[in-house]
């Protein structure tokens, strides 16, 4: 299903509204806009099913306006971190090999650096741009007919470039038409229990994988999307309470925040509305889930999976108090193996490389323009088995446990550290913020671990400070895992979705010690 089928069904029913603004698309309006758009790039700019468009954009209606505006006519959209330097912007709409570029006005600053040789069409939304077209103009000016062929297409993202330059990941089309049940819409209807009477809170930015496919499976569910502008930990409470939100999306320093509000404005708000609270982007501290759940009841579902959609896990609230820490088991049996560096599977409680396998019998993705980035995530003897890098076990129940990226592992005199153990026991202390655990150099033990802090709101960066974190990590961690420094900054890199950016903490460190 697709938004036109509850523009029949629904036509005055909103398809989203923005929490903040209150500027809102009904369904009526969602397939209008979305169809003319199409018609535009169909008819006008010739693009056909296989190609792509990217969409530069924050959290505004037209971002799922323009998603579905490529998704009917079997496109590939491809959204961009607003975020970003402008040569790793261009550096995605070249490698994406779009022709045409929807800007939001209000990323003007971004726009008027962004060079891009190979677009013909620069169109700006939301207000004017300098060299960009205005795609109001162009939509409205567009065919308004009913379009006959619509295969469904799919977002090209890329990963958020953590540990290097983003990978455009690319799935195969399905050569479904638009109007037949995606397998999103059928996990949120399945698996969630979402219907057309939900309400979806999403707080997270909509260039964000997870995100843009659950708002858009809700509006294939012919459910409202509650889209927040950025996210405010109290605003999500107020937005639960004015919206009578029943399930939301978030990550862990989403909770984080929200656990640190002061006990009266956690209280203030009626959050009786909501049913689930689903999460996932990045591990979650044991601490923090259980806080949550303390809190808001069992209605926490945790899942993991990846941009890539390769294979995922899944975990509700009572389930993972009888395993906490685990992230799941997979939903179909036998998808999940843990592996080690030469291939072989591991045994319960042995820490491995983790793939899933796929129902077909190739690889079920590719990293657009780059064979030997695609081949990598193959394992060596099973084509069809694909592993994102991340590191982790299985208990003798088949339940699956991470311990953290291979490329953050540290080595240090021949053991191995998981710096996301070390991160998890400050989550929640005091003094803390935030905190990024990395290896670097060392001339006895190959690697030592490092802690970049940024201090909780009125606490000074003081060698005090470190001494008492560094006591701390002591009562809570082996000898060997604590950290060897402690640096203190205003702020640490992550993306909006929660991710550390450990290749800029450790260029950080390397220009300090060269």
């Amino acid at each position: 299903m697709y938004p036109g089928t509850w523009a029949q069904k629904t036509p005055d029913k909103l398809a989203i509204v923005m929490s903040g603004s209150g500027r809102s698309l009904t369904y009526r309006e969602l397939d209008d806009n979305s169809r003319r758009t199409a018609h535009f790039l169909r008819d006008t700019v010739g693009l056909a099913t296989g190609d792509s468009v990217v969409v530069l954009s924050d959290n505004v209606p037209e971002a799922l306006e323009l998603y579905w505006a490529g998704v009917r006519i079997g496109l590939y959209v491809t959204f961009v971190n607003s975020h970003l330097a402008p040569a790793e912007a261009e550096y995605i709409v070249e490698n994406s090999g779009a022709r045409v570029l929807f800007v939001s006005a209000n990323l003007a600053d971004l726009a008027a650096k962004l060079q891009t040789p190979g677009v013909e069409h620069r169109l700006a939304f939301g207000g004017t741009l300098p060299g960009y077209g205005s795609y109001e103009e162009v939509r409205d000016a567009s065919s308004d007919a009913p379009i006959e062929d619509q295969p469904r297409g799919d977002t090209m993202l890329y990963s958020s470039g953590t540990t290097g330059r983003p990978k455009g990941i690319k799935r195969p089309l399905t050569g479904d038409s638009v109007d037949q049940q995606s397998n999103m819409s059928a996990v949120l209807q399945l698996l969630y229990g979402m219907t057309e009477n939900t309400v979806y809170l999403s707080p997270a930015p909509a260039y964000h994988a997870a995100p843009m496919a659950f708002m858009a499976a809700v509006q294939s569910l012919g459910g409202t999307v509650v889209m927040m502008e950025k996210f405010d930990p109290e605003g999500v409470l107020e937005a639960i309470q004015r919206f009578s939100v029943t399930e939301t999306q978030m990550v862990p320093t989403h909770f984080v925040r929200m656990l640190k509000l002061e006990e009266d404005v956690r209280s203030r708000y009626d959050l009786s509305s909501l049913k689930m609270v689903i999460h996932a982007a990045a591990p979650c501290p044991p601490d923090v889930k259980r806080a949550m759940i303390d809190w808001l009841g069992p209605i926490i579902m945790e899942y993991y999976s990846s941009t890539e959609a390769a294979g995922s896990t899944f975990i509700d609230s009572a389930t993972w108090l009888e395993h906490p820490g685990s992230v799941g088991k997979p939903s179909t049996p036998g998808a999940l193996h843990i592996c080690g560096p030469d291939g072989k599977e591991l045994g319960p409680g042995e820490i491995g490389t983790v793939y899933f396998a796929s129902a077909t019998e190739s690889r079920p993705f590719s990293y657009h323009g780059d064979e030997q980035k695609s081949r990598s995530a193959e394992h060596p003897e099973h084509p069809n088995w694909t592993t994102v890098g991340d590191l982790g076990y299985v208990d003798e129940e088949g339940f699956l446990y991470l311990t953290d990226r291979s490329s953050f592992m540290i080595i240090s005199g021949g053991v191995n550290i998981y710096p996301q153990e070390i991160e998890n026991v400050f989550t929640l202390h005091s003094a803390v913020a935030d905190i990024g655990v990395i290896g670097v150099p060392d001339p006895d033990f190959g690697e030592r671990v490092v802690a970049f802090v940024e201090p909780a709101e009125g606490v000074e960066a003081t060698p005090e400070l470190a001494g008492e974190l560094a006591a701390f990590a002591r009562e809570h961690l082996s000898g060997f895992k604590v950290p060897r420094e402690f640096h203190f900054r205003e702020a640490l890199p992550r993306t909006p979705t929660g991710k550390m950016v450990k290749g800029k903490l450790r260029e950080e460190y390397a220009s300090t010690v060269s």
